[in-house]
């Protein structure tokens, strides 16, 4: 399979990495725009670099440029235009919502009456308090940080020696690799084709989802800390294979997902099409156009939080004398909620670019700062964890790992990054923000890991 196979086809370029990453709060980019020939050119480049930074996640910035856009009945509306080959005229541009996806390949001229809805003026009022919204956002990134530590653990778990023995410590199939496989895969359905309509249902689901629950399904500091394992006993070229087979993996596992979910959406649009009209038929009943509606799933999940909050609390005091993997993983369900919040925080980095001129733009400042920093914490904790050598400790140590850390980093958001650099007309960014992840991790991993064990002689 040629990892570069979808790049020429237009329906791919929609529903790819650039399309319904957009649809919570990337600015609208047209690339065709002929705004004047000198200055176009630079203004295009700077959109696109941008609109891939901001592939993978922008954090809180969602919330804040949510507000200033239109309802969802008009996001929907506008992914059926563009879908069916439309185009948006620039003059029609301020009409249209900043959380619109990437316009490209587009030919014929979209009716602007599908730009608006009936209810449209009547939902945008209806939205939560900005401070509201904001906490509904961090308990449903709580809740679906929790259940992502769930999901990888049990993963782990079943490909581990113990279950299916897939994986290993001691080889470049790393236990966290099926997660991470798992993750990116997901990430092609929930968090590019069928990001937009999860969106129609509500845009803080779908940041529970990707960010909350994706995220924290897979983790980058597991996998770079498996591979300082293996280099600090010598094997060097399966620390370096584990790296390149696990970014092949995980790519092919986002482009598998995406062309999954498309067929996927094309049968759903084959079987919900209504003949007379040739439209696909939308049930909205399930959309959160209301603030009452916004307030009973804030309740909801505040409650399942608690819910699980105790029950992990009741759980580790049981089970933590003990030192077992799953005092560990209860420990990790109390504290993986704050990864998940700071490498969220930390996400409205992306697409920001470097000083007032905004250089670099294209490369996501946010995740990179987040995996990196988590690779380095969890070198320096299994430094220590080994100089150490206290049960307790471990099973601090470790819990800290597979919750905070492995929240704080993440696959899935970082390989959505990677494939929409590779996408874009720079694909060579791609390889060097992997190279750049992954090398100042292994490079900075191996100052504070492998050179204290060499030279104090840790077991």
């Amino acid at each position: 399979m040629d990892m570069d196979h979808g790049t020429n086809n237009p329906e791919h370029t929609r529903t790819g990495a650039f399309s319904r990453t957009g649809s919570l709060g990337s600015s609208l980019r047209k690339r065709s725009f002929s705004i004047s020939s000198s200055v176009s050119y630079r203004i295009d480049d700077d959109i696109g670099s941008e609109a891939v930074s901001e592939a993978g996640d922008i954090g809180d910035r969602a919330l804040q440029s949510n507000r200033h856009s239109v309802s969802s009945s008009c996001r929907l509306s506008l992914d059926l235009a563009m879908e069916g080959g439309s185009v948006i005229h620039p003059e029609d541009l301020h009409k249209v919502s900043v959380a619109s996806p990437v316009l490209e390949d587009v030919t014929s001229p979209l009716p602007l009456d599908l730009l608006k809805g009936p209810g449209d003026e009547k939902q945008e009022k209806q939205r939560l308090p900005m401070s509201l919204e904001y906490i509904s956002c961090l308990i449903h990134l709580a809740v679906f940080g929790i259940l992502g530590v769930f999901t990888r653990y049990l993963l782990e778990k079943l490909f581990g020696p113990s279950l299916l023995g897939v994986t290993s410590n001691e080889t470049i199939v790393y236990p966290n690799l099926p997660s991470n496989m798992v993750g990116s895969f997901l990430m092609g359905w929930w968090g590019v084709v069928f990001k937009g309509d999860i969106s129609q249902v509500s845009d803080i689901l779908a940041i529970g989802l990707t960010t909350g629950y994706l995220g924290s399904v897979t983790t980058f500091s597991g996998w770079n800390q498996k591979m300082l394992d293996l280099s600090v006993d010598g094997h060097w070229v399966q620390a370096i294979l584990g790296f390149l087979i696990g970014l092949f993996l995980v790519a092919y596992s986002i482009i598998f997902g995406i062309e999954t979910a498309k067929g996927f959406r094309w049968i759903l649009k084959k079987l919900n099409t209504r003949p007379e009209k040739g439209v696909p038929s939308c049930n909205c009943n399930w959309t959160l156009n209301s603030s009452s509606r916004h307030l009973v799933a804030m309740v909801i999940l505040l409650l399942v939080l608690g819910v699980l909050l105790s029950v992990s609390g009741l759980l580790l005091k049981e089970e933590f004398s003990s030192g077992s993997s799953g005092a560990q993983l209860w420990l990790a369900c109390l504290v993986g909620p704050f990864g998940v919040w700071i490498r969220w925080f930390l996400a409205r980095l992306n697409g920001r670019g470097l000083g007032k001129s905004g250089i670099l733009r294209w490369l996501p400042f946010g995740t990179l700062i987040t995996n990196v920093s988590a690779a380095c914490i969890m070198a320096g904790l299994s430094t220590i964890e080994k100089s150490v050598n206290i049960k307790n400790f471990d099973t601090v140590a470790n819990g800290i790992q597979l919750g905070f850390l492995g929240c704080l980093s993440t696959v899935s958001t970082f390989i959505a990054e990677f494939n929409a650099m590779r996408e874009s007309k720079h694909p060579w960014r791609a390889y060097l923000y992997a190279s750049t992840t992954m090398g100042i991790s292994f490079v900075l991993g191996i100052l504070i890991y492998n050179v204290p064990v060499w030279t104090k002689g840790f077991p």
